[in-house]
């Protein structure tokens, strides 16, 4: 016969579980440092100016 089980404890490891795959998914989507979102953002700006400067007038 085997232990038995303690369900709070199963149910809140299980809440934790949940929880830091939550904080995992946040952490990629919006852990990025602030030189990491500015050098972004002016790569972004350089596409955009990089395209417009080869569009051709008609």
């Amino acid at each position: 016969m085997s232990a038995p089980v303690n369900l709070n404890r199963v149910r809140k490891q299980k809440a934790r579980a949940a929880k830091s795959v939550r904080a995992d998914e946040n952490a990629a989507l919006h852990g990025r440092t602030k030189a990491e979102k500015a050098a972004q953002i002016a790569a972004d700006q350089k596409a955009v100016r990089h395209l417009d400067n080869h569009k051709r007038d008609t």
